[in-house]
């Protein structure tokens, strides 16, 4: 029920707001305004709807280890997050956009906000807001790499790799692009990240897998795979829908305007595509699982609506309806197959992020001229270059890491679990 003073501020802001939105001729000064407020509204929203992508990585990553090492992804997720932040002030936002002009990198240095009162909207939204929506990417890029090395990697050399990771390394191939770099020179597409964030979390998991090497006991001498159940399917099972949530501030928000009723539509229909995506990738994994495996699992279907949604990240706008089925679907595709393959390769991922995040967003950049957006050589290139950078640089940072304090934690307490080991703080204690 509203009450009195409610009822007046409505009855005198509605008329207000409908008479400056609806008749520009008396009020041409201001439409740019209302722009400039539509626009950070839509970097703010979509902005803190990625932050929560943080609470739906930290409740999957705790949901698929093992109990003994429930408390230590708790800390991880909340310490990367920080961190990200902190380094994203520090240089990451400038290496990313300052300076770039065709280039390979911008300039170093920590971000100068306006002075309060100062921003004139002259960029056609508040500053700060980009910063905001910029840098939760920054830390979505680190959350790929803390599932897969999960229960087996220290808790500082994962810091210190993730401050590298969001401070330098991500920045410097987002600013190839998303900068206005030399891959946005050749026209290559990412329109919200599919490789310039999943991929590039992607590619630093696969190096520090390949590095830290599996968890004990998790391979056989002759190639058995030891199942290692999670804590907590419920857990996971939320902790997926919250990122699904997310994903409309992650992919809405990256058409980086709502001051026109066209710009409203179109994120609009990238909510309808981003959606269908991560369905068309949840029940071809369903379907799939039960002809191959006569079995649903449930830990797959999860990854395959997140396969899904890295999938449509890179261009969530263009498609179909049809189109964003396909695209999605193949993400589910993807999961089916590359879990076990990793298996076979004894390359130990704990939550299975390389299949969703690193394979899904080649896939997704990939294929994004189907819609029209780039063309395949374009996106080969940017997908090779990308990679290559980040694997690369990411390995000699692990095997620096491994050579001067090393990166696994010792048999001991692997087998005790880092929750004792290294937290002091176990997540069930009355188990």
């Amino acid at each position: 029920m509203i009450n009195n003073k409610k009822k007046t501020i409505l009855a005198l802001a509605v008329p207000t707001m409908l008479a400056a939105l609806s008749a520009p001729a008396f009020a041409q000064e201001a439409a740019p305004e209302y722009i400039n407020i539509f626009n950070t509204l839509l970097f703010l929203v979509g902005g803190f709807l990625v932050m929560w992508m943080a609470a739906g990585f930290a409740m999957l990553e705790m949901g698929l280890v093992r109990q003994k090492n429930v408390s230590m992804q708790g800390l991880k997720n909340i310490a990367l997050y920080s961190v990200a932040g902190i380094m994203f002030w520090f240089t990451g936002y400038n290496l990313m956009y300052t300076g770039v002009d065709g280039g390979f990198m911008g300039s170093f240095g920590w971000y100068n906000f306006p002075a309060p009162g100062a921003d004139d909207g002259s960029a056609g939204y508040s500053v700060a807001s980009d910063w905001f929506f910029q840098m939760v990417f920054c830390a979505t890029t680190a959350s790929i790499v803390s599932g897969t090395l999960a229960e087996r990697i220290k808790f500082w050399p994962f810091i210190i790799f993730t401050a590298i990771l969001t401070g330098i390394l991500y920045p410097i191939t987002g600013s190839w692009q998303w900068g206005g770099g030399w891959l946005a020179e050749m026209g290559f597409s990412d329109f919200a990240g599919s490789t310039l964030v999943h991929s590039v979390g992607g590619w630093a998991a696969l190096a520090g897998a390949l590095i830290l090497g599996a968890r004990a006991g998790r391979y056989g001498p002759n190639g058995e795979v030891t199942p290692m159940p999670g804590s907590s399917i419920p857990l996971a099972t939320l902790g997926m829908f919250i990122l699904w949530l997310g994903w409309f501030g992650f992919n809405g928000a990256s058409q980086l305007a709502l001051g026109t009723i066209a710009d409203a539509g179109d994120v609009s229909r990238i909510f309808v595509n981003t959606n269908l995506a991560a369905a068309a990738g949840a029940v071809t994994t369903i379907i799939l699982l039960q002809v191959i495996y006569k079995k649903i699992d449930v830990t797959m279907v999860i990854n395959g609506a997140l396969a899904g949604l890295v999938s449509i990240t890179a261009e969530p706008l263009a498609p179909s309806v049809p189109a964003a089925l396909f695209i999605g679907a193949i993400g589910g595709v993807i999961v089916i197959f590359a879990v076990p393959l990793l298996d076979k390769l004894k390359i130990d991922d704990v939550v299975g992020a390389i299949p969703v995040h690193l394979l899904a967003g080649i896939w997704g950049t990939f294929i994004t001229p189907l819609s029209g957006s780039g063309n395949y050589g374009t996106q080969i290139v940017g997908i090779v270059a990308i990679g290559a950078f980040t694997m690369i640089l990411s390995g000699v940072i692990w095997f620096v890491l491994k050579a001067t304090m090393g990166i696994r934690v010792s048999a001991e307490d692997e087998a005790l679990g880092l929750d004792k080991a290294e937290v002091g703080v176990e997540a069930y204690p009355e188990f």
